[in-house]
């Protein structure tokens, strides 16, 4: 298989597929003004091709902030494209047109791959997509995207998830995810008066949530919605750590990106070495990986805020392309197989 990526920072999408010809799958990384005219632009341009898309930023060895970017799959894959709607409350109301489709491209765990984006609700989207995709273990890498909207197949759709099911004709596939923290000392906190519809934590130890972050890292109200690309809370899931970032203060509690119940345990953790645990991540792929066709990437928005404050985003995605081509999204939340993750890193390399 091979990948395109095209890109206008100034949103003119003809110019962003510039040289496109046989797309086999196309993925539209827009801005909240153009979007759905560049949907519609891109059905003009390429009826029938199965596409998905959402707002949000896309780069290749450079960002694409406000423009459009494109990225297509071609010679070699075969690919359905489709959508599940009403995910805010009824998800699993459409399951079928997903099984429906796993069974066209008769793919398996080591050829095959599912990419979604998102407009809201991960976790519960996530549940029932891979409730559907573990039967034939497919893995699953995506994103959310921005303002609430995504499109499949030439329409825009709200409250919903868009999803590429993709078979690798020629050779394997295989999903990652990077998380370049650590637990932080031995805090342990057991979280209440949680409200799980606005993914809110009220008390943390009975203590309210806002108070314990602040006496712990000596930092000011105003300061708790940047400290948290050093600090984000930690939910411990098996042999793996869910990350949990806080969006905003909400009066003495903190509203986050992730629901978080009451009873659940978490811990507070701190920024690792980075650009080591990126270069471990390379390593392990080339290892996996002799030869790689694409890698199709998503990045959290805080780590890209993270890379950018410490001037590390252009030589992370430089570092990225070492390994072939590799083009990706910036999302608001992301996906790796039924987990919905906090300013984490997840991909899917193709042979």
């Amino acid at each position: 298989m091979k990948q395109f990526f095209g890109m206008s920072q100034s949103g003119n999408l003809q110019e962003a597929v510039r040289g496109l010809k046989n797309p086999q799958l196309i993925m539209l990384l827009s801005n909240s003004d153009q979007f759905e005219a560049h949907v519609k632009k891109l059905e003009e341009l390429y009826p029938k091709i199965p596409s998905i898309g959402c707002i949000g930023m896309s780069y290749d060895t450079r960002i694409v902030e406000k423009g459009v970017g494109v990225i297509a799959f071609y010679d070699g894959v075969s690919v359905a494209a489709n959508v599940l709607e009403n995910v805010s409350d009824m998800p699993v109301k459409y399951i079928s047109r997903l099984e429906k489709d796993i069974n066209s491209i008769n793919g398996s765990h080591n050829n095959s791959v599912c990419i979604d984006f998102c407009s809201g609700n991960d976790a519960c989207v996530l549940t029932t997509v891979y409730s559907a995709l573990k039967r034939k273990g497919i893995s699953l890498v995506g994103g959310t995207g921005d303002g609430g909207k995504v499109s499949a197949n030439g329409k825009v759709y709200s409250d919903a998830v868009a999803y590429a099911l993709v078979k690798n004709n020629n050779g394997k596939v295989k999903a990652y995810k990077e998380n370049i923290y650590k637990q932080m000392g031995n805090y342990r906190f057991i979280a209440s008066e949680t409200d799980k519809a606005n993914y809110i934590i009220g008390k943390l130890n009975g203590m309210p949530a806002k108070q314990v972050y602040q006496d712990i890292l000596h930092v000011t109200e105003k300061e708790i919605q940047t400290q948290t690309f050093k600090n984000p809370f930690g939910k411990i899931n098996g042999d793996d750590t869910c990350i949990i970032s806080i969006k905003e203060v909400n009066g003495n509690s903190l509203a986050c990106f992730r629901q978080v119940n009451d009873s659940d345990v978490l811990i507070m953790l701190e920024l690792g070495d980075y650009r080591a645990i990126v270069k471990n991540t390379i390593q392990m792929i080339r290892n996996d990986f002799p030869k790689i066709s694409a890698i199709f990437s998503v990045n959290c928005l805080f780590r890209y805020l993270l890379f950018s404050d410490n001037h590390y985003m252009e030589e992370y995605l430089h570092e990225m392309g070492k390994l072939g081509n590799h083009t990706g999204l910036v999302g608001y939340g992301e996906h790796y197989n039924n987990r919905f993750v906090n300013q984490s890193m997840t991909c899917v390399v193709f042979e």
